[in-house]
Order: structure tokens, then C-alpha cells, then sequence
């Protein structure tokens, strides 16, 4: 179970409950290949799926913000992103959510409840460089969020955009390190937010694993956000 952290005391605690399916089908080969998922921590993976496969993450999760006695409960009830081998350094990436959001003034629920698919996120990942010793695995991520794609509820003016350099390093068999470095334009107010993310992540068997992460943006205009997860168990 994963118990996040808000790592700014000035923040509002934010509690998210993630859980991930995943699914790979290989095209022309007998067994499937190990895989790497961009699933359920913040931190984008640099690795790509092999070429002429499909690769579908799903899940869902909880977070409940509460500021000024105005508690806000959001319900993700579908959060799936599919990858696609097209080259074999390249790969296409869909995902597209489906959430619920409910407000609470004090112990009154309010009637002003959203409900909905956030914008498609359209984009691609490359592979810059694989690991070679000390020097990290290297990817390039970038990614559109369509405007016309989504609910009434949760339809921006203007199509949002991201990128990130992800990076990974291997510490030992069963543990590793990655981390994220980029900027994105998600508001209406054209506001650009520098982005970053670190995780690091144990194999407690070929099934199961846990893994710790911090994350967080920096608004050029607003205050930065730094939140954090950890003891969260994945299969």
C-alpha cells in the first residue's frame, strides 16, 4: 500500500492509493520478454518496449486534498496507457483517464462534483543510450494533452505539452535508481513548471517489489510543489 508524503510543510497532506496491471503481447516470439513499466510511480522509465509490440498499463487511484476545511477526493477509476514498439528506439505512447471529483465542506458533501475522461495524452518516447558503467540508461519523453478528447468537466482551453529526460541506473541485481528532468505547460495560463522526480526501487522477488520516490514541480510564477511516496508495494 502505497503512503505518500508531502514533503513542503506547507502543504496540504495528499494521500494516493495506486495499483497496476500490466500486459505485454510480443508478436513472433514464443515467450514474452521481461518488462519494464512506466507504472504506478511518477518516474518515467527511459526503457522501450521491443519493436512490433504492445505494452497496456492500467490501474486506478485515490488522492484526498484538504485546504481550508475544503476537502477534495479525486477517483481515478481508469488510467490506461498503452506503448507501442514502432522503431526500435521509438515508441508510441496513448493514455487516456477516466476520474471523479467530490468536495466537502466540513462533513457536507457539496453538490459541485466532476466527473469525466482528463485529455488524451499523445506522445513518444525515444532511447538516446543504453547503461554503460557509471553513465545512466538514457531516455527522451515527450507528450500533447488534447483538449477535445476529454469530458466537459475537465476540457481545457488550450492543448497542454510535457518532456522529460528519464534516466536509470542499475545499483545491484535488485535494486536500482532513476530519476526525471523537464518542464511542462498543463494550464490554461500558458504558466511553464519544471518538473523533476527520483525513485529508487528493490526486487524483493521476480514478482514482487517496493520502491521510494520523491517528486515534485517548480511554476515559474507560483509556489513549487514537493511530495513524496514510499513503502509502496508493487507486483
Amino acid at each position: 500500500m502505497s503512503k505518500p508524503i508531502d514533503m513542503d510543510i506547507s502543504k496540504p497532506l495528499i494521500i494516493i492509493l495506486v495499483f497496476v496491471n500490466t500486459l505485454m503481447v510480443v508478436a513472433q516470439e514464443e515467450n514474452f520478454i521481461p518488462m519494464v513499466t512506466d507504472r504506478p510511480d511518477a518516474t518515467e522509465s527511459p526503457s522501450t518496449v521491443p519493436i512490433k509490440s504492445l505494452q497496456v498499463e492500467t490501474g486506478g487511484f485515490y488522492t484526498s486534498l484538504e485546504e481550508n476545511n475544503l476537502k477534495t477526493e479525486v477517483y481515478g477509476y481508469n488510467t490506461t496507457l498503452l506503448r507501442y514498439g514502432l522503431l526500435n528506439n521509438l515508441k508510441l505512447r496513448l493514455g487516456w483517464n477516466f476520474e471523479e471529483a467530490r468536495f466537502k465542506q466540513g462533513s457536507q458533501e457539496l453538490n459541485n462534483k466532476l466527473s469525466g475522461f482528463s485529455p488524451l495524452l499523445a506522445g513518444v518516447k525515444v532511447s538516446i543510450s543504453e547503461e554503460k558503467g557509471i553513465m545512466p540508461e538514457i531516455g527522451l519523453l515527450g507528450r500533447l494533452y488534447l483538449p477535445f478528447t476529454a469530458s466537459k468537466d475537465y476540457r481545457p482551453e488550450n492543448t497542454g505539452a510535457d518532456f522529460r529526460f528519464s534516466f536509470a541506473h542499475t545499483i545491484s541485481e535488485n535494486s536500482s535508481l532513476a530519476y526525471n528532468l523537464g518542464a511542462q505547460w498543463l494550464d490554461d495560463n500558458g504558466e511553464l513548471s519544471y518538473v523533476y522526480t527520483l525513485v529508487y526501487g528493490y526486487a524483493i522477488s521476480e514478482k514482487f517489489g517496493v520502491y521510494a520516490e520523491i517528486y515534485g514541480d517548480l511554476p515559474e510564477n507560483n509556489r513549487s510543489n514537493h511530495f513524496g511516496m514510499r513503502d509502496s508495494l508493487i507486483y
